[in-house]
């Protein structure tokens, strides 16, 4: 099997990567992970937690735990609120000062059986959108070697994508296969990644959707970005409305939609318009629903049903998908996410379907439609928007009747929103995803007003901490909540292009 190290040795005099305003080449990435290899104090083969967002430090610890045969954890510092013995981590290394501290943990097959085959491994955790997050566990061997192939390409690639996501790795991984260099922004947020994109002349930008409508309304045709070759998209569906905005802020740049999942890696793909073609894995549809089977698939969960992976070793992504044959090859377009689905009456609705419509509509800055129990119906559509600001004044009974009225004759009547909600902000994750499961799949909408008496951050952690006093929207003091403490991690997005500055 081919080694990722021994590759990435080829370009010993490239500048690998950057962060912080640092440069370092291969050269010196090589001799930490070595250096870093000899020193560590734990035992070949054994299942580590490595806790710190990206840096030099990190990507140096991460390849030589995989030097020692290791199972590697990637987690966030933010997010080490479990108890990690119960996945199998034998240890927890803390990045930013290379303490090590032995934990007691519980045993799986699937863990031991890696350790047995002496394969270094991955473990990845879901999201966990929907309940408990799924352990992922990848042989990390046959992750790298999929990248060890990969010809020369020593191009200028950002990431924005963290280190406890498969997306994040796999920019990692691809950028250095190919000798090129990978820059960190000093802060995931749309300011600094414009400021980065332009003062490193990037050429390839993976991003999110999301991510990218930030990006624009933080007026992105004021930075130079003629460098700027290729966008990425994916991780969640892209509007037509959205795509046209962005091919004229950067005419320039070629758009390419990517595919791939925690469970099988980031895919090859192939694109005609909206559709693509898988390139390097096999697939099949059934009931609509995508099924892969990848070269770099996961081994399985630690903690969840493997019923998702059929008896042909076939993975149930959960993607809805609509097929186009082109010339004799079949292409693909996400349609929706079968968990997303709004049942009304019996007749199945695709939240994106009528986002795209809503986002055509000059009054709609951006929108999230979701489904809402009905007595009648078993669902019915919602939908929260957020309004350009030279729509301000309307109300959402306003909204809704002009909503109503432009949708009669591009919806059928059962998928026209029967609830309209106007919003400030839309929430989103960490990982530039709108968040379908906040209070019905939009931004949080309390009907309280706060004054903040305290502020805290912890940068550690990267949270902001308010304690305040909370009054009931007749502005009365709230009899249930008079001290109130919010602490929260999420980064929520308000619509006049100012952002909430998340700590680290």
């Amino acid at each position: 099997m081919p080694d990722f190290l021994q590759r990435i040795s080829y370009f010993k005099e490239n500048i690998a990567f950057i962060c912080d305003d640092k440069s370092y080449t291969y050269a010196a990435l090589l001799q930490s992970i070595e250096s870093k290899r000899q020193s560590l104090q734990i035992p070949q083969g054994s299942i580590v937690a490595i806790v710190g967002d990206y840096s030099f430090a990190q990507i140096t610890y991460f390849f030589a735990l995989y030097r020692k045969k290791c199972i590697i954890v990637p987690i966030l510092p933010r997010n080490m609120d479990f108890d990690v013995g119960e996945f199998g981590i034998e240890f927890i290394l803390q990045v930013h000062n290379g303490a090590i501290k032995r934990v007691d943990s519980q045993k799986y097959e699937l863990l031991q059986s890696l350790k047995d085959s002496k394969q270094s491994g991955l473990i990845l955790f879901s999201s966990g959108s929907t309940g408990k997050p799924k352990a992922i566990v990848h042989s990390l061997d046959t992750f790298l070697a999929a990248y060890s192939a990969k010809k020369a390409n020593p191009l200028r690639v950002l990431s924005v994508y963290l280190p406890d996501h498969i997306a994040g790795i796999d920019v990692v991984c691809n950028t250095l296969g190919g000798g090129g260099t990978l820059v960190i922004p000093k802060q995931r947020q749309p300011q600094f990644i414009l400021s980065a994109l332009k003062q490193y002349e990037i050429e390839i930008l993976p991003a999110s959707p999301t991510l990218l409508r930030l990006l624009l309304l933080s007026d992105i045709t004021k930075y130079d970005l003629d460098s700027l070759k290729l966008v990425i998209y994916g991780s969640e569906p892209m509007s037509e409305a959205l795509l046209a905005s962005l091919h004229q802020a950067l005419p320039h740049t070629n758009f390419k939609q990517g595919f791939g999942t925690s469970e099988t890696n980031a895919m090859k793909t192939k694109n005609m318009q909206e559709f693509f073609k898988i390139v390097n894995a096999s697939y099949k549809i059934v009931n609509n629903e995508l099924f892969i089977k990848s070269p770099t698939q996961a081994l399985g969960y630690l903690n969840a049903d493997n019923s998702v992976f059929d008896e042909q070793g076939y993975f149930a992504t959960g993607d809805l998908v609509e097929v186009r044959e082109e010339e004799g090859q079949k292409y693909i377009k996400i349609i929706g996410r079968a968990k997303e689905v709004i049942n009304v009456g019996g007749e199945k609705v695709l939240p994106q379907e009528i986002e795209g419509i809503l986002l055509k509509m000059p009054y709609i800055q951006d929108c999230l439609v979701y489904g809402e129990s009905n007595a009648i119906t078993g669902q019915s559509v919602s939908v929260k928007i957020v309004l350009s600001q030279t729509n301000a004044l309307l109300n959402n009974i306003q909204l809704k009747k002009i909503i109503r009225m432009y949708c009669k004759d591009k919806l059928a009547a059962f998928k026209i929103p029967t609830k309209v909600e106007i919003v400030e902000s839309l929430a989103m994750s960490e990982r530039f995803k709108k968040l379908r499961n906040v209070r019905g799949g939009g931004a949080l909408n309390i009907s309280l007003f706060v004054i903040i008496l305290e502020s805290q951050v912890d940068s550690k952690n990267g949270t902001f901490t308010f304690i305040c006093n909370t009054y009931s929207q007749n502005r009365k003091k709230s009899s249930y909540s008079p001290y109130l403490k919010i602490c929260t991690n999420h980064l929520f997005v308000p619509s006049n292009n100012y952002y909430m500055q998340r700590a680290g």
